[in-house]
């Protein structure tokens, strides 16, 4: 069920696969996606049953309405309802205990954390929300909140890989304009961009050393939902938290 899961310092970081869940085909089996399709009972019987795996509450876990862009919110307590739940990207908290989960099925989960100053965040890193900044904008949310740069320890989760994330020239061109280190080929020799390598770039440039990234491509493994290869399909999720 849980794909990776480390502490390091306090920090809390973990990826969940698709197995262990109720969801039927083709969401099997663990979809934590509200938005796809899925039966809501089935997606909130997933959702319980990945907190308790990881010792967390479900009801202490903040959603979000992710829509592909640069947006942040700072947040001190789960949403009061579905319909609270604001459209953005990431979400940063300085609450410890509080579980930030974000939502994938190729996009690059990002999980960051300043486990002196207490200060998580949960990115959500499709190739628009990468080239429009997301991360950086979560890393500044993180800053204002006393983390450091420095001290923060960055994990990203399965993402298609940019030898499978295929893309017209034109789009690799504007994508590397932006970020250079997006700029990738396929297996097949075609042009494709690599969100990952641009989500590490950028942490880079901020400072960001301690950073691990997930081997795991989700168009490739079987073992992971994968929007590109399947289309209708369930959602991984993310999750960082601090003691």
């Amino acid at each position: 069920m849980i794909s990776r899961h480390s502490t390091a310092s306090g920090a809390h970081f973990a990826f969940t696969d698709r197995w262990g869940g109720v969801s039927a085909v083709p969401y099997e089996e663990l979809n934590l996606g509200g938005a796809v399709g899925d039966d809501p009972q089935a997606v909130r019987t997933n959702r319980g049953l990945a907190a308790t795996a990881l010792g967390i509450d479900p009801a202490r876990v903040v959603w979000m309405n992710q829509v592909h862009g640069p947006d942040v919110v700072v947040v001190d307590g789960p949403w009061g309802s579905d319909a609270e739940i604001p459209a953005v990207d990431a979400v940063v908290t300085a609450r410890r205990g509080l579980a930030l989960a974000v939502l994938t099925a190729d996009c690059t989960p990002v999980l960051l954390a300043d486990p002196v100053a207490k200060v998580a965040a949960a990115a959500h890193a499709g190739r628009p929300g990468m080239l429009a900044g997301v991360v950086p904008a979560a890393v500044e949310a993180m800053v204002k909140l006393g983390a450091d740069p420095a001290r923060v320890i960055a994990r990203t989760g399965p993402a298609v890989c940019g030898r499978c994330y295929e893309v017209p020239k034109e789009m690799r061109a504007d994508a590397a304009a932006i970020e250079p280190a997006a700029y990738a080929e396929t297996s097949w020799g075609t042009p494709a961009v690599d969100v990952t390598a641009g989500v590490h770039a950028q942490l880079e440039r901020l400072g960001v050393r301690d950073r691990e990234q997930s081997p795991v491509c989700t168009l490739e493994s079987g073992d992971h939902f994968s929007y590109r290869r399947d289309r209708t399909t369930g959602r991984l999720a993310g999750y960082v938290w601090l003691d």
